[in-house]
């Protein structure tokens, strides 16, 4: 995570032998050094460069899994985020999600790369079965898993007082959409948000990694 640079990521890790920590890592590392620079690029040049630092995160990650066999399978997720003067530019593979929280309407801005998330959109299951599903932590693509992967890119305009949100699914499996728009509206700092999101959902049990990044933006840059 680059804040003074406009750049936000969360990586979650996934594979044995503590391989889905390198993972994130290396996925971490590898996209921020990708957007070296990013800010204050055109839209179109900033897209592509998120695009391709993702793209560059599988590859390496996967070259690895090639070359030391004791991390075969091992992948993560990320969900990355540049705030470019008057607006916002999002990459995504996997199901750790971005949220906007704008006028007190929380959206899910990303849509989750997973086995529930393509059953609810072929209208087998609801929003509701899927959270419970006994595969809902089955992701359908990753970075690093496979040779090539295809990021999901969002943009928009920032408005003065949004308030992003990305998380990975130990966070968002634990806590409804309308539990974390309460405590978003608990406290306007957001460290304090972000502990708070994190121990209610140890509270609920913590059945896995909890990764959160709030970026609140207090005033619009120029483009």
């Amino acid at each position: 995570m680059l804040p003074e640079q406009g750049v936000f990521i969360v990586a979650d890790g996934m594979g044995g032998h503590a391989a889905g920590e390198v993972a994130s890592e290396m996925a971490v590392q590898t996209i921020a050094g990708g957007l070296a620079g990013v800010v204050g690029k055109p839209e179109n040049d900033a897209t592509q460069m998120m695009t391709q630092s993702i793209i560059g995160a599988n590859s390496a990650i996967f070259r690895r899994t090639m070359d030391e066999p004791e991390k075969r399978g091992m992948g993560t997720t990320a969900t990355a985020m540049i705030v470019n003067g008057p607006r916002y530019i999002l990459g995504q593979v996997g199901d750790s999600r971005a949220y906007l929280l704008r006028d007190s309407v929380l959206t899910q801005i990303t849509k989750d790369h997973s086995y529930v998330q393509e059953q609810v959109d072929a209208g087998y299951l609801t929003p509701d079965q899927a959270r419970t599903h006994p595969y809902s932590n089955v992701i359908t693509r990753c970075v690093g898993a496979n040779s090539d992967v295809v990021p999901d890119v969002y943009v928009g305009t920032l408005h003065s007082d949004d308030v992003f949100v990305l998380a990975s699914d130990g966070l968002t499996g634990m806590l409804e959409d309308h539990e974390l728009l309460r405590i978003l509206n608990s406290d306007p700092q957001p460290a304090v948000m972000v502990d708070h999101m994190i121990s209610e959902a140890n509270r609920r049990g913590g059945l896995d990694n909890i990764t959160v990044v709030i970026i609140r933006i207090d005033r619009i840059g120029e483009s």
